[in-house]
């Protein structure tokens, strides 16, 4: 059944239950009242027809009946019960309603505490007349002896009327009630179907069920705010990223509590989203998207999605690898393909020894090189960079040395290697481009790389015009940079970061070759995430 029907029927349902029984208890608290109030009637007109003194003389009489009824119908017709009999001490009636009843024994079987006891009392008991609500009264002479009993007695049929007269009411506020109800139940029911945008309750608990599993797949952290700025939302990525156990609440705590920092109240307050903005929270530099979360032209929250700068700054490094390994590729194949060129052109001119020469001298230099690097470094990957950047150098006509003390040792699984390789292929880049501008017969460059188990060294040295020592001091800091453009200097920032990020250490100095010599020592497993 439809959500809307479902909220409408029960709604309704409930609204006529709950009625029904508050018409009955209200019919009952009325009967209760009504029977009370007849009985209180009955009884004062029994205490004070008891107390006359025209009732009391008439039992002196020869014949107290002939006195005693007309006075009791008087009195009936007066008061409006439906009877007044009066009775002597042994019970038999003095007068009735009905003539022929008089002489007879009162019936009922209640008198006993009126004549016996003196008490003044009301019984319910059935009559000649029917089932009545009684009040008894004693009469008592000059001489305070009990003489004979007030009976005044109102019928249950006549009560039963005057409820009926009630319950017409009742029954007619309860329809009505019921109606207005049935119509709130309706309006209710599609208010909430327009609140849930019409989505029935198991589509409603699918999207949950989705949206939680969508917010924790993604390795971003992301936090949800309300319009008072209280966090109504946390993904396990948000407590890793801000090193919050994860027994600790968030959802409820205000977003200043939790970031001080946070420009969160501004974005609820303006409306603007504020996109890729650097941010440090708890010390940890991030990147940082903040959007208002709007319904119908009301902005009712904000979402904050952040991720650790570290985490970006892997992947760009990932991806200057790769551009790396491309440029490597793309300068082998330009070589090889002018080797082709040169191939191919000795062969037309039938200068056959020459062509064969060459082949021998390139297969030569490259399986020297490839052995001399398996040999000296055992890791693959950093392998696989040098043979790159080997590549590099003879495209830009560098010549680019291997230091022969060079040894690398398989790094440890644990070692960042895709910082190692960001740092190496930074300082090598930069001394290719410090030489560029030399005689092609200038322009050297030196790696040596080493590790003796404990502490890693790196030395790039270059033959270019060296780094003033007025800007040692800035050089890591700061985007400096000695060669030509706009959008320099990032290249030694990044060296620092990533050196910082590995415990290691960086040393500058004038080389042997006239250029600058960096010198960079890393203690293996030196990296902070260990």
């Amino acid at each position: 059944m439809p959500l809307q029907r479902r909220i409408f029927l029960y709604g309704a349902l409930f609204i006529s239950a709950i009625m029904v029984l508050a018409g009955l208890s209200f019919y009952m608290t009325i009967s209760g009242a009504i029977e009370k109030q007849v009985g209180t009637r009955a009884l004062d007109i029994a205490e004070t027809t008891a107390a006359r003194q025209d009732i009391r003389k008439a039992f002196e009489l020869p014949n107290p009946s002939a006195a005693l009824q007309p006075l009791a119908e008087k009195i009936r017709i007066q008061t409006g019960a439906e009877y007044v009999v009066i009775g002597n001490k042994d019970g038999i009636r003095y007068a009735h309603p009905r003539e022929e009843q008089i002489g007879k024994k009162m019936v009922g079987d209640d008198n006993q505490r009126a004549l016996v006891n003196g008490e003044v009392y009301v019984s319910e008991a059935t009559g000649t007349l029917g089932p009545a609500l009684r009040g008894k009264a004693p009469i008592y002479d000059s001489a305070g002896n009990i003489i004979g009993i007030i009976s005044v007695g109102f019928l249950k049929t006549s009560m039963t009327s005057t409820f009926l007269d009630y319950a017409d009411s009742i029954i007619g506020i309860v329809i009505i009630a019921i109606a207005i109800g049935t119509i709130g139940s309706m309006v209710l029911a599609r208010n909430i179907k327009k609140t849930l945008f019409g989505l029935e309750p198991a589509e409603i608990a699918s999207l949950y069920t989705e949206r939680n599993a969508l917010i924790e797949s993604v390795r971003e952290g992301i936090i949800m705010v309300n319009k008072q700025g209280e966090i109504t939302m946390a993904n396990a990525s948000a407590y890793e990223a801000l090193s919050f156990p994860e027994d600790k609440q968030l959802v409820g705590r205000s977003i200043e509590d939790i970031v001080p920092n946070t420009q969160l109240p501004q974005v609820l307050e303006t409306g603007e989203s504020q996109l890729d903005r650097p941010m440090t929270i708890r010390g940890k530099k991030t990147i940082v998207n903040r959007i208002p979360i709007r319904y119908e032209d009301r902005i009712i929250g904000a979402v904050s999605s952040f991720r650790l700068q570290s985490d970006i700054e892997g992947l760009r490094n990932e991806l200057s690898q790769v551009r790396q390994y491309a440029d490597a590729l793309r300068a082998q194949t330009h070589e090889h393909n002018n080797l082709l060129y040169t191939i191919s052109g000795l062969i037309q001119l039938q200068s056959l020894e020459e062509a064969m020469e060459l082949i021998h001298d390139e297969t030569e230099e490259q399986q020297s090189l490839v052995h001399f690097i398996t040999k000296r470094v055992h890791d693959p990957l950093i392998g696989g960079i040098i043979i790159g950047l080997f590549n590099r150098a003879r495209e830009l006509k560098v010549k680019f040395l291997l230091d022969g003390e060079s040894l690398l040792e398989q790094l440890p699984p644990h070692f960042e290697k895709s910082l190692f390789i960001s740092i190496l292929g930074n300082l090598v880049t930069n001394a290719f481009e410090a030489v560029e501008h030399l005689p092609e017969d200038q322009r050297m460059v030196r790696l040596l790389l080493s590790n003796n188990g404990y502490e890693l060294l790196i030395e790039v040295e270059d033959s270019g015009e060296g780094l003033d020592p007025a800007i040692f001091a800035h050089l890591f800091k700061e985007r400096v940079s000695t060669k030509e453009g706009g959008d320099r200097g990032y290249g030694l920032i990044k060296v620092d970061e990533n050196v910082r990020e590995l415990n290691g250490s960086i040393a500058m100095e004038s080389g042997d070759l006239g250029g600058a010599l960096f010198i960079i020592s890393i203690t293996i497993g030196g990296n902070e995430h260990d």
